[in-house]
């Protein structure tokens, strides 16, 4: 293998799909899950204003970087020998990803939030939540895998 082999491909699409489904996932964890159903803050473990504070800051950064990754898709697009299906393996695989992180580590180890504070027993909600972020990485796992089969063209005679 010659060093090219070994730098990042500057034109995939895949890693700015990841950004873009981190960006998206939160996204709508802080639209849906802080604002619209209230059931948590990014920070829980103080005061209302330290939530709410916390989650625009989460807000900012999970926009941030959907809007990046956007423009990194937008400007790859017309480069790219990749098929689009390589962006959403990637969409896919951020989502999932981001949210299986925040469902562990965030929620259980670090114990910032939960994902539904207030209620008595929790593990409905994080299995759920946990189930949801699996099934999205896996989907992203499996679309990758089958964009990075070599085709019949592909192989060697």
């Amino acid at each position: 293998m010659g060093l090219t082999a070994a730098r990042p491909d500057r034109t995939s699409l895949l890693w700015p799909g990841v950004l873009v489904g981190i960006g998206i996932a939160g996204t709508l964890d802080e639209v849906v899950l802080h604002q619209l159903l209230a059931w948590h803050h990014f920070y829980d473990r103080s005061t209302t204003t330290v939530g709410l504070v916390s989650d625009g800051l989460f807000h900012i950064l999970s926009t941030a970087v959907l809007v990046i990754g956007i423009i990194q898709l937008v400007e790859r697009r017309r480069t790219s020998p990749d098929p689009p299906r390589l962006a959403l393996a990637g969409i896919l695989l951020g989502a999932g990803g981001f949210n299986l992180y925040d469902g562990t580590i965030q929620h259980k180890l670090l114990r910032l939030h939960q994902v539904r504070a207030g209620v008595p027993n929790n593990l409905p909600y994080d299995l759920a939540f946990i189930a949801l972020a699996a099934t999205l990485a896996l989907a992203g796992a499996l679309i990758l895998r089958h964009t990075r089969q070599p085709t019949p063209d592909d192989r060697s005679p």
